[in-house]
């Protein structure tokens, strides 16, 4: 059983961490909060998970992205932050989206693998709307005639869509698009 003074300790760190987080316009790393605080990885651990259960009660939940942690409203406020701060939604459109998928689902791809799946040629606008949201990034060049560029998801992709890793993309279900990206 936990001593008093301990449980006393990894509470006042996770007030640190949360004030950190608040203070950051980027979600911190374990890195980050290990180094800034001076915590050994058991001690971030428990302060996290007091963190979390503390947050629980509340409207702020902890949520641990590719790019660390962060704090973020409950979901079951999303209709009232909308409907008080209406913001213009934007819309990903068909393509931007099938692009998008085949890239997380079969990267690293090239172009002209984007445009086989899909069936149709990749427009220039698609890919650098990919590229200003920080969502894609090229990396590396397949060893081919052209030496065409391999296209990857960044973490700013998983960040956006609430992912730490690729795994926990959905899976796709078995249909004919399933074939396309075996």
């Amino acid at each position: 059983m936990k001593d008093i003074s301990d449980t006393n300790k990894y509470e006042s760190i996770s007030h640190h961490i949360e004030a950190l987080l608040h203070a950051s316009e980027a979600p911190l790393t374990d890195n980050a909060l290990k180094k800034h605080l001076s915590l050994s990885t058991e001690e971030l651990n428990q302060a996290l998970e007091l963190l979390r259960l503390r947050l629980d009660s509340g409207v702020l939940r902890l949520y641990k992205t590719a790019s660390g942690y962060r704090l973020q409203i409950a979901d079951s406020y999303s209709a009232l932050i909308q409907r008080v701060f209406p913001q213009r939604q934007e819309r990903l459109s068909q393509a931007l989206l099938e692009t998008l998928s085949i890239i997380a689902y079969k990267q690293p791809v090239t172009r002209s693998d984007i445009e086989y799946v899909r069936g149709v040629t990749l427009s220039s606008n698609i890919l650098r709307q990919l590229f200003d949201k920080g969502w894609i990034k090229e990396d590396g060049y397949k060893e081919t005639l052209g030496r065409p560029a391999l296209l990857h998801t960044t973490a700013q992709f998983l960040d956006a869509f609430g992912l730490t890793n690729l795994d926990e993309l959905p899976s796709i279900p078995n249909t004919e698009i399933a074939k396309a990206f075996s």
